[in-house]
């Protein structure tokens, strides 16, 4: 009788690489845990809520971030509606509809130099562009043109995963029973393909909350609050990483830290939405 693979006596040189693995995946989360642990150990002692409520004045000798944050969020909102339905919609095309293969092929590849592209060619792109082709100058609106432009690999891949992730069981049986393509996608593919769509989303808004390099060209550094909803959108507006990378240029490190603090808890925060998501809106999980 023959002996199982199981039953074989394990190589040295698994051992080896086994432990090697061990230790790759040990190093890698006593990394996050020690970055992690060594910003809050500089960034807690200073903060206060007060900060974050505040705007940096001289006259009223105050400083805080709240400009900041507010232009962090115009960011993360006008970028998303932009790259969205352009990310979501091609994908659908190019998992549905599209026939060609080859152009299929040159659209994925394309898609994979853009998401390699150094993000301060994109800086300079939209600077140029957006800023000076357009007209646009300066502006959270310029930020935010070129932010979509980066986080399209990233909603686009996200959304091709999880449409292919659907069984096609279930294609076959929305048309079996004489629905449309459209409605069949509609109602069927995209509610089946929410999580993946919904943590590519999540994905984009860490990449839109950590970005800098980028928005130095495009967005500026103002500390302004809107006065109107769509003014300013076309007016200048550091995020808060805009402020981090101002605070560390200047040496106020105290600070620079306190926002470190609050952009680690963010996409702490993200990324754990990002898994809840997945996990709540799994259709395919066995209950």
């Amino acid at each position: 009788m023959e002996n199982s693979i199981f039953d074989k006596k394990s190589r040295l040189s698994d051992k080896v690489l086994y432990s090697l693995i061990q230790l790759c995946t040990l190093f890698s989360v006593v990394l996050l845990v020690v970055i992690i642990g060594y910003i809050c150990y500089r960034g807690i002692p200073d903060f206060s809520f007060s900060y974050l409520i505040n705007t940096p004045s001289i006259i009223n000798d105050t400083i805080g971030i709240l400009p900041n944050i507010i232009n962090t969020l115009y960011m993360i909102v006008l970028t998303l509606l932009i790259a969205c339905p352009i990310g979501i919609g091609g994908a659908i095309y190019l998992n549905e509809y599209a026939t060609n293969k080859k152009f299929v092929s040159v659209i994925s590849f394309t898609t994979e130099v853009l998401a390699g592209i150094p993000s301060i060619i994109y800086g300079l792109f939209g600077m140029l562009f957006f800023g000076g082709v357009l007209k646009l100058s300066y502006s959270i609106l310029t930020g935010a043109l070129t932010l979509a432009i980066m986080i399209l690999p990233i909603i686009s891949r996200n959304t091709q995963v999880a449409l292919e992730a659907v069984p096609k069981s279930y294609r076959e049986a929305a048309l079996g029973i004489g629905a449309t393509k459209w409605y069949m996608i509609r109602t069927v593919l995209l509610p089946s393909a929410i999580p993946g769509i919904l943590t590519g989303i999540i994905l984009s808004m860490g990449r839109i909350i950590a970005e800098s390099a980028a928005l130095l060209f495009t967005a500026g550094s103002a500390h302004i609050l809107p006065v109107g909803l769509f003014d300013h959108l076309f007016m200048s507006g550091g995020t808060l990483t805009i402020e981090l990378y101002l605070c560390m240029s200047e040496g106020n490190f105290q600070e620079a830290f306190v926002i470190a603090f609050i952009l680690i808890i963010i996409v702490l925060a993200l990324n754990f939405t990002a898994k809840w998501i997945s996990k709540k809106f799994d259709v395919n999980k066995v209950v």
